[in-house]
C-alpha cells in the first residue's frame, strides 16, 4: 500500500507540472522514466516493482489491449484518405524492410541467438509510439502531411506488428514447453482468426448498442464512457477465453468501434483514454526501475550500438526507399524516417517477451528493450521541439498552418 500511494503522489506531483515540463521539451514519458529511475535507485530503493508475478504479466497485457484499442479509434478516416498514398507505403514497404533489417543487424550483432529469437528482437524495437516526441503532432510549423502521415501510421503500426511478435514469440517459445517451433506456430494461426472474428463482432454489436442507447435516450454521457471502457476488456477476454489473441481482438474491435464515434457524445472515449494513460504512466515509471536493474546488472553498453542503428538506419533507409517517387521533399522524408520514436509498445513487448522467455535470452532482450526505448526517449524527446523550429526558420515552412 505505501508503494501505491508513493507511486500516486509522484503522479499528482508530475500533474501539477506537466504543462511547464511539456512547454520546456519534456514529454511525460521523459518525465516518468525520470521519476522512475530516482524512486528506484540505490541499495535501498524507495519503491520496489515487482515485474516478474502473473498478475504483473496481465497487468501488461491489459495495457497493450487498451493500447491498441485507442490507437485504432483516434485514427482519422479524413487524414488516412489524405495520406493513402504515404500510409501505404510506410505500412506495406517501410515496416517489412525495417524489420528484415533489424533481423539482419541482430544477425551481425547477436550471431548466436536463433532466428525466432532475433525476428522478436526486430519486432520489439520496430514499432513507432509518437508519445516521447509528442509535441510534433501539435506544431503547425511542421507539414501537416508530415503529422497526418505520422499519426496514421502509429495508429496502425502497433495492430500489424502485435500478431508478429506474438507469431515470432510463440516459435522462440516453443523448446520451453516442449513443443516444436512448427507445433506452436500452427496454433497460432486459429488464435488469429479467432481474435479477427471476436474484435469484429465485440466492436460492430458494441458500437451499435451504444449507438442505439444513447439515439433512444436510455443512457447518459457518464455511462456511456463506462460502456466504451468494457469494450476492449470484453474484446480482449472474450478472445482469449476462446483461445484466440486478446491483442487483436482489442486492435480489431477499436477499428470497428472508431467508426462509430461521429454518433455518440464527444468525451465518449475520454474515460478509456484516461484510464490508458494512467496505466501508460504507470508502465513508463516501471521502466525506470527496468533501466536501474539493467544498468546495475552491467554489460548494457554492449547493446547500445544495436539501438543506435534501430533507431536510424533500421528506420530511416526504408522509409527514404519507400518514400522514393512520392513526391515528398526531401526534408519531410527526412525528418518522418526521423521520427521514429520507440516507447510504450516496445516496452510492453519487450515484458512480455522477457516474461516468457528464459535467462540469459529473457536478460538480451531486457537489454536490448532498454537501450532502444532509453535512447529514443532522450533523443527524440528533445529534438522534437528543435524539428519544429527547424521548419519555422525556412520560408516553405510557412505554408503548412493548418490545424490536423
Amino acid at each position: 500500500m505505501s508503494a501505491l500511494v508513493t507511486v500516486m503522489l509522484f503522479f499528482f506531483i508530475w500533474a501539477l507540472f506537466a504543462g511547464r515540463l511539456a512547454r520546456g521539451g519534456i514529454a511525460a514519458p521523459l518525465a516518468m522514466v525520470a521519476i522512475g529511475i530516482a524512486a528506484t535507485a540505490g541499495s535501498d530503493p524507495l519503491i520496489v516493482i515487482e515485474l516478474d508475478t502473473g498478475s504483473a504479466e496481465v497487468g501488461v497485457e491489459i495495457v497493450l489491449a487498451l493500447l491498441l484499442f485507442i490507437d485504432a479509434t483516434e485514427v482519422s478516416v479524413a487524414a488516412l484518405r489524405r495520406q493513402r498514398s504515404t500510409i501505404i507505403r510506410l505500412l506495406g514497404i517501410a515496416l517489412p524492410l525495417s524489420l528484415a533489417l533489424a533481423w539482419l543487424l541482430g544477425l551481425v550483432f547477436f550471431p548466436d541467438l536463433n532466428f525466432w529469437l532475433l525476428a522478436v528482437l526486430a519486432t520489439i524495437i520496430v514499432p513507432v509510439d509518437p508519445t516521447p516526441a509528442g509535441a510534433v503532432l501539435r506544431d503547425r510549423r511542421i507539414p501537416q502531411t508530415v503529422r497526418e502521415s505520422l499519426n496514421v501510421e502509429s495508429g496502425l503500426n502497433d495492430g500489424f506488428i502485435a500478431p508478429v511478435f506474438l507469431f515470432c514469440l510463440a516459435g522462440a517459445t516453443a523448446g520451453a514447453d516442449g513443443r516444436t517451433p512448427t507445433a506452436a506456430l500452427l496454433l497460432a494461426v486459429p488464435a488469429l482468426s479467432i481474435a479477427i472474428a471476436v474484435g469484429l463482432l465485440v466492436g460492430l454489436l458494441g458500437a451499435r448498442l451504444i449507438i442505439w442507447a444513447y439515439s433512444a435516450g436510455w443512457t447518459e454521457a457518464s455511462s456511456l464512457r463506462l460502456g466504451v471502457l468494457a469494450l476492449p476488456l470484453v474484446a480482449f477476454g472474450s478472445a482469449v477465453l476462446l483461445s484466440g489473441n486478446g491483442f487483436i481482438a482489442a486492435f480489431v474491435a477499436g477499428i470497428c468501434f472508431g467508426r462509430a464515434t461521429r454518433q455518440v457524445p464527444g468525451d465518449a472515449l475520454h474515460l478509456t483514454e484516461d484510464v490508458s494513460t494512467m496505466f501508460t504512466l504507470i508502465l513508463w515509471f516501471a521502466f525506470g526501475q527496468i533501466v536501474n536493474q539493467t544498468l546495475a546488472e552491467g554489460g548494457l553498453w554492449i547493446y547500445v550500438p544495436y539501438a543506435v542503428l534501430g533507431l536510424t538506419v533500421v528506420r530511416m533507409v526504408p522509409v527514404a526507399i519507400s518514400l522514393a517517387g512520392a513526391g515528398m521533399k526531401r526534408r519531410d522524408v527526412l525528418v518522418l524516417g526521423w521520427l521514429g520514436p520507440r516507447g510504450l509498445a516496445s516496452i510492453v513487448f519487450g515484458l512480455l517477451a522477457y516474461l516468457g522467455l528464459q535467462s540469459p535470452e529473457s536478460d538480451t532482450v531486457a537489454n536490448i528493450m532498454v537501450a532502444t526505448v532509453t535512447l529514443s526517449v532522450v533523443c527524440h524527446g528533445l529534438t522534437a521541439r528543435l524539428i519544429g523550429a527547424w521548419y519555422g526558420r525556412r520560408p516553405d515552412g510557412l505554408e503548412q498552418k493548418v490545424v490536423p
